[in-house]
């Protein structure tokens, strides 16, 4: 079963003193471009949840991201009460009659007025957080599983469009042939020549060989049904499926080519444009 690279999972935990919240988004890319975004407390467990993370989602555009909120009365940002004391004696010295309440005000804003204290990591409230990321990746695999499902049904209903625009297009293939043979016929007859039919059949024989489109719609056969099978298969991946959509634009194209038949043709663009919409997806595809 295919998974698709893009997905969304959230999960959270209330702990004591915060609410801590995870989110995982992802999107389509050739490798793993991880973006992680963490409160500075937990920024020394960065490399290991990177680690984590990959192993988990293995290939996408990724944006990680951890929030806090602070739900106790206590804060971590502190009022550095000397350097608040010495702004307010320095403006009382340039104004003397100011008002206390006002000098307050803006002695709070000045630079350094606030400390923040920098809370060490907890390692059992780690713990806890673990949980909840690994709650928040199951979730984002659950959506790219379900995103997968989608994308499957959707190549399946395409690849049988093919198949059945590719027979379409062989049933034609005798009304082609008369049709080219006529068509040479005609033109001796318009030069007035005579003609040996041994030789004339001989050439008819060697020009419809090269039109001949036998090999490609049994290569195209071949290719639809091993890209059914990758589907199916446990080890189904985006690039080997993206391999397998160029062989078979190759021999849509070579049946293009060889066809010489206008509704022969408009059955090849509508394979190409099948086509096209399968290899949009398959970008998709993990």
């Amino acid at each position: 079963m295919i998974h698709s690279m893009t997905g969304f999972g959230k999960a959270f935990t209330q702990l004591p003193t915060k609410k801590i919240t995870v989110e995982v988004k992802s999107l389509n890319s050739k490798s793993l471009d991880l973006n992680v975004r963490l409160p500075l407390t937990y920024r020394e467990k960065e490399l290991p949840l990177r680690n984590t993370i990959a192993q988990a989602l293995e290939r996408g555009k990724v944006d990680f991201s951890i929030y806090v909120e602070v739900t106790a009365e206590e804060t971590s940002s502190k009022i550095n009460a000397p350097i608040v004391h010495s702004y307010i004696k320095q403006m009382q010295d340039i104004i003397p009659n100011a008002d206390a309440t006002e000098l307050m005000k803006m002695a709070v804003r000045m630079p350094d007025a606030l400390k923040v204290e920098r809370i060490e990591l907890d390692e059992n409230e780690w713990e806890k957080i673990e949980l909840v990321i690994q709650q928040a990746l199951d979730n984002i695999q659950s959506f790219r599983r379900s995103e997968g499902k989608s994308l499957e049904d959707d190549f399946r209903f395409r690849i049988q469009n093919i198949r059945d625009f590719m027979d379409k297009a062989i049933s034609l293939d005798k009304e082609r042939i008369d049709g080219v043979k006529e068509r040479l016929r005609s033109n001796l007859l318009e030069m007035k020549v005579n003609v040996d039919e041994n030789r004339f059949e001989q050439e008819v024989i060697y020009y419809l060989e090269k039109m001949d489109i036998t090999e490609e719609k049994v290569r195209l056969s071949n290719h639809l049904n091993y890209f059914l099978e990758t589907l199916s298969g446990t080890e189904a991946n985006g690039r080997k499926l993206g391999f397998i959509t160029q062989e078979m634009g190759r021999e849509i194209n070579t049946m293009g080519s060889k066809s010489n038949h206008a509704e022969m043709q408009k059955f090849v663009v509508q394979m190409k444009d099948e086509l096209e919409k399968i290899k949009e997806q398959v970008l998709n595809v993990l």
